[in-house]
């Protein structure tokens, strides 16, 4: 029996692009994985506090923070940080759906990224994650291909290319729609065509992805 952790980070649920995608590569995942099990977290319904990841670095490097209800909530942010930690090493493949919010990531994500590089397993390389699939399912509400005015300002994805490919050393597969917003920016009216068949085609990509990890996983498992 196969696990897929499946991480949303959109702050949106209806109409949410990057959730739409992650929903079609699923569904494939599970056409051939039946009796598979989903984990989900939901970072952007159910965000992580931002004061998590200082309490867990204090107590990775011993400083003193005071009190000792202070020192409690270290133990709890940590045992957190390490079920995270724990979470990512049991999935046989993960599905990471983002959003790309002010040309990078969103509060949710990172902090879910940063208890992640607590962990001295995960990016002392190869680590227990090593040579895993991951599937991006990434919406950016703009266009930010080469030769587009704005190319380059995706901060995001190259960052979510270095932790997991880079650092993790896991299979990266991605999915991308772009023009997002086009359907709701006036300004953007003349590329609603071009944001319908980008938004498709992610869809096609999804899918086609959620195949391939399925079975990359039953061919490993054989």
């Amino acid at each position: 029996m196969t696990t897929l952790l499946r991480v949303d980070a959109s702050i949106r649920v209806e109409g949410s692009v990057s959730r739409a995608l992650a929903d079609s590569a699923e569904a494939a995942w599970r056409a051939e994985h039946p009796d598979g099990i989903v984990v989900r977290r939901d970072l952007g319904r159910h965000p992580i506090p931002a004061n998590i990841w200082p309490a867990v670095a204090a107590g990775k490097m011993g400083l003193d923070v005071g009190p000792d209800a202070d020192r409690a909530d270290i133990a709890e942010a940590t045992a957190l940080a390490a079920d995270l930690a724990a979470e990512l090493k049991a999935a046989d493949a993960v599905l990471l759906a983002v959003p790309l919010y002010n040309y990078g990531l969103s509060q949710h994500i990172k902090t879910w990224i940063d208890l992640l590089l607590i962990d001295n397993e995960l990016v002392g390389g190869p680590g227990p994650v090593q040579g895993r699939p991951i599937i991006f399912t990434l919406a950016r509400g703009g266009g930010y291909g080469p030769g587009t005015p704005r190319e380059g300002w995706d901060h995001a994805t190259p960052y979510l290319e270095r932790i997991f490919g880079d650092v993790f050393g896991m299979k990266i597969r991605q999915a991308v729609a772009e023009l997002t917003l086009a359907s709701v920016t006036p300004a953007m009216a003349e590329l609603v065509p071009a944001a319908k068949v980008a938004e498709e085609e992610a869809h096609v990509s999804a899918k086609e992805h959620g195949v391939a990890v399925a079975k990359e996983l039953t061919a490993a498992a054989a």
